[in-house]
């Protein structure tokens, strides 16, 4: 199977438009099209169902896509390999971070690397945790730096991690600032500012009111924490944000229960990192654990 076709067929699933698709791999859609249909002769059947003006995998392209997947990662770790240039440093990486990691950790990163490897070009992309693993699925980036989740994907292997630790907070001029001592059940009473459901951060602080037996009353949901920590200042609810965060417009509070997410970064199984990744990833570990 020929390589492009096998990308072009990817590229379109992933994409959901024949359009899309050619205009990623920088193609005419005619071009894209008589890729797919290079491979659907090879192989015998239809692998794209265009009927209706959408775009359906049929049931041989479901079967085929991780195959195609795991054969265009070879070639690339098969490329990597050859490479005569195996020692430089150069090129482009391209990079997912989260918001978080963009804003309070990514450029202590980038200022040595900058220094250390000017001949690289990095392609950065910032988006929530949860999108960056299912841009990764699609080999959008080769690193991620995100928030682990708790059930991590055997289709990723963590490169790098270190622990964020978090602190329930509170505006000044909010109620529970007046409590020396607040209890869960004191939180209970008020609005939680907290991320959305599927988050990491989300699912620690709804187990502990759940072990608890307290209710959580979460209000406004946002993955943005620079604006939840806005909204806290101001007294519209409570919060749990990374210590890194923290300033004089906050009150930590003291309930007991010590909250901590784990930051890291992720590639892809059966993927090799290029050497700009790895220089990148020796300075991340100097960073954040002091290797």
């Amino acid at each position: 199977m020929d390589a492009n076709s096998l990308k072009a067929f990817l590229t379109i699933v992933d994409q959901g438009s024949f359009s899309e698709a050619a205009e990623t791999l920088h193609l005419t859609q005619p071009a894209i099209s008589k890729r797919l249909a290079a491979l659907e002769t090879q192989l015998g059947t239809k692998l794209i169902d265009r009927s209706n003006r959408e775009i359906r995998v049929t049931e041989a392209g479901a079967r085929l896509l991780p195959h195609a997947r795991k054969i265009l990662d070879e070639i690339h770790n098969a490329r990597l390999a050859l490479s005569p240039n195996a020692d430089t440093i150069e090129g482009e990486l391209q990079l997912i971070a989260s918001h978080h990691i963009g804003l309070h950790h990514l450029p202590n990163w980038l200022r040595r690397y900058r220094r250390g490897y000017p001949q690289v070009t990095l392609d950065l992309q910032f988006m929530e945790s949860d999108a960056a693993y299912h841009q990764m699925k699609k080999r959008n980036a080769e690193i991620a730096f995100v928030t682990l989740s708790d059930s991590m994907n055997p289709e990723f292997r963590i490169l790098v991690q270190w622990p964020d630790p978090m602190a329930f907070v509170i505006g000044a001029e909010h109620p529970l600032a007046q409590l020396k001592h607040p209890r869960l059940a004191d939180l209970a009473q008020h609005p939680a500012l907290l991320p959305d459901t599927s988050t990491a951060t989300y699912r620690v602080v709804s187990r502990l009111f759940l072990e608890a037996n307290q209710p959580l009353k979460p209000l406004m949901p946002t993955n943005y924490l620079e604006t939840i920590k806005m909204m806290t200042s101001v007294g519209l609810g409570w919060s749990v944000l990374p210590v890194s965060m923290l300033d004089n417009s906050l009150r930590v509070l003291d309930v007991g229960h010590p909250v901590s997410r784990v930051l890291g970064a992720v590639a892809l199984s059966g993927r090799q990192l290029s050497n700009g990744a790895r220089a990148l990833l020796e300075i991340v570990e100097a960073e954040e654990i002091g290797c």
